[in-house]
Parts: structure tokens; C-alpha cells; sequence
């Protein structure tokens, strides 16, 4: 099952997507108004909206504007340096522990939104990203053995980094955190119609057509299982947050000479059976 938010008449609306076609869910009474109120409402919610598509108004994919699968998530958690390769491309060791960073909402774009390079800096990157998203509270100290029961569903992020901010301080928030840096989606896709924790997928992304990065989801040092055992040990993650899963080898700064986005680019992040988001780049005004 694949899900999108979109934009109709100024406001959000909650889509099945099928094939070429969006089934407009929000105007249905049985269905939640949103993605998070879905989650919320468990099986029963995607009962209902799989009910409610069968007669829902329906529009051409290509015709909508698409938000943020979760436009205001309560928690954007990100991972750094999840891939082995990626993490010595960049002069670092393996990590024995999530090196754990958060985004805010408002970085947050959706696909084919345009990617804003800040004014203050040129050194504008890429980051191909699997998301897993939370369905259901996770109580503290989870056992990994149950930890994938409490994901509802997968997207693609795009981390764009700011570099020369991100390595202004200790901490990586600020170079996380621009404006219309953070593209996710397109769709959120059903947990059951990808491998366990999205192990063994195919993750690129390309810059103009040219691939960057390729590598494959089993890659990943600290897995989507083991990520929510280990945050769950400190605090409680809620429906509808967010668990960015980091990035492999590849991204521009690692190059010679380092390789930036500026505008007239176009950055997409592709994951086998997850999906493709693309994104233009264009300069703040």
C-alpha cells in the first residue's frame, strides 16, 4: 500500500496511490483526514482507506503537488555515518555506537519541491536516505526481536547537508536544518510490501543523470531493528516519527574536487520497491 500527502486547494490531503492515479481519501468520513491520524488508527485506519479508494475521487500523480509523506513529524532522528564506506570516505572510523542527530519539520520539502541552496553557503550536498516511519509507541527498552513490529512503513530522504555549516560545531544540527533541505518521500510504502526492516534494497542517487551513489540497504552498520532497541533505551518513540537511516559512499564532499549542487541541478534518490524522489535545485533569493 502506498500513501501520499498532497495539496489541494490549500490544504493537505491523504492519497492511495495506484499506478498513474491518487485516490483522494480526505473526503471520505470513515478514513483520518492525515498520515499521522491514519498510523494512529492502526489496522483499522488502513482497512478503511483501502475501502474508501474503491470510490474515491481520483486525479493523475503527475498533476499533484506532493508534500512531506509526514509534512510535521514529531521526531526526525538521523543516523550519521551508517555505512562503513561512507564513514572512511570521510576520514572516520567504523562507530561502535548510532552516531544520532535530530532535523525539524521545518526542513522538510516533498517530491519534485525545489531544493533551496542558502545564500551563506555553496557547499549544498547530497545524502540518498531510507526513512522508516513509527506506527506504534515503542515502549522503553524494546527487545530488537520485536523492534520491526512497530514500523508502519518506508520512505526515501534526500539529508541534503549545508558541509561548511554542519562542521562549524561539534554537533551536526545546524548543517541539517536549512530551510527546504529535506526532501521526503514521494509515497510512504506499507512495511509488508518490502523485505524486514527494508534489508537488501537497492539505494542510488543521481545528479543530473549520473550516478553517485549506489550501494544496498543490508549495508547499513546499525539496521532499522537495531536503531529502535537502542533509542529505546533512552526515550520513547511516538506514532508518525521518523527514523533517517543514513547515507553510503559517494557524496560530494568526499570528491576530487568536492562536488556541489547549485541551481539548474536535479538530485534523485532512488530505492528498490521504496521509490524515486527527485528534486530541482534552485538558489535563495
Amino acid at each position: 500500500m502506498r500513501l501520499v500527502t498532497f495539496e489541494k486547494n490549500g490544504t493537505a490531503r491523504l492519497g492511495l496511490a495506484e499506478g498513474l492515479e491518487v485516490a483522494d481519501l480526505s473526503g471520505s468520513d470513515s478514513t483520518p483526514a492525515s498520515l499521522l491520524a491514519l498510523l494512529a488508527a492502526g489496522d483499522e485506519g488502513l482497512a478503511a482507506a483501502r475501502k474508501a479508494a474503491i470510490s474515491a475521487p481520483r486525479y493523475p500523480l503527475d498533476e499533484l503537488k506532493l508534500l512531506p509523506v509526514l509534512p510535521r513529524p514529531g521526531k526526525i532522528i538521523c543516523l550519521g555515518l551508517n555505512y562503513a564506506a561512507h564513514a572512511a570516505e570521510g576520514g572516520r572510523e567504523k562507530p561502535d555506537y548510532p552516531n544520532f542527530f535530530m532535523r525539524c519539520a521545518t526542513s522538510l520539502l516533498g517530491h519534485q519541491i525545489p531544493i533551496v541552496r542558502p545564500r551563506v553557503s555553496t557547499q549544498l550536498d547530497f545524502e540518498a536516505e531510507l526513512a522508516a516511519i513509527i506506527g506504534r509507541e515503542v515502549p522503553r527498552h524494546v527487545a530488537r526481536e520485536e523492534a520491526l513490529t512497530f514500523v508502519a512503513g518506508y520512505a526515501c530522504f534526500n539529508d541534503v547537508s549545508v558541509r561548511d555549516y554542519q562542521r562549524r560545531t561539534p554537533q551536526w544540527t545546524i548543517g541539517k536544518n536549512f530551510d527546504a533541505t529535506g526532501p521526503f518521500g514521494p509515497a510512504f510504502v506499507t512495511a509488508d510490501e518490502l523485505p524486514a526492516g527494508a534489508a537488501g534494497l537497492k539505494i542510488e542517487s543521481r545528479l543530473n543523470g549520473e550516478v553517485m551513489q549506489s550501494a544496498n540497504t543490508r549495508d547499513m552498520i546499525f539496521p532499522v531493528d537495531e536503531t529502535i532497541a537502542l533509542l529505546s533505551e533512552c526515550m520513547t518513540l511516538e506514532v508518525g516519527d521518523v527514523l533517517v537511516m543514513g547515507t553510503p559512499a559517494g557524496v560530494g564532499f568526499a570528491r576530487t574536487p568536492p562536488l556541489w549542487m547549485k541551481e539548474g541541478d536535479t538530485i534523485e534518490v532512488e530505492i528498490e520497491g521504496v521509490g524515486l524522489l527527485s528534486n530541482p535545485i534552485v538558489n535563495e533569493i
